[in-house]
């Protein structure tokens, strides 16, 4: 499902209008994106937890040539589903 077909099940379920409903999803999105930048999580109950994770810098190797590269250190968002998510799918 891409954005607009969830923007469509949105209107569609709400009974909004799809601009009503794409505005919802930016909202939420946003609202997503500034918690987890400034170090914080959202969590949904019944849903899940969106939350930041720290990666160590660590070595990797080129595929190509197999020389040794270095991978920065970097803050990664992840998704656990809740309990309630994982016993319907």
């Amino acid at each position: 499902m891409n954005k607009a077909e969830l923007v469509s099940k949105i209107a569609e379920d709400a009974g909004i209008t799809k601009t009503q409903a794409n505005e919802a999803l930016d909202s939420f999105v946003s609202a997503v994106t500034k918690t987890l930048k400034g170090g914080g999580k959202v969590t949904l109950v019944g849903f899940g937890t969106f939350s930041v994770s720290k990666r160590a810098a660590r070595t990797g190797r080129n595929p190509q040539t197999g020389q040794p590269i270095k991978i920065k250190a970097k803050k990664v968002a992840r998704f656990k589903a809740g309990k309630e998510l994982s016993s319907k799918i």
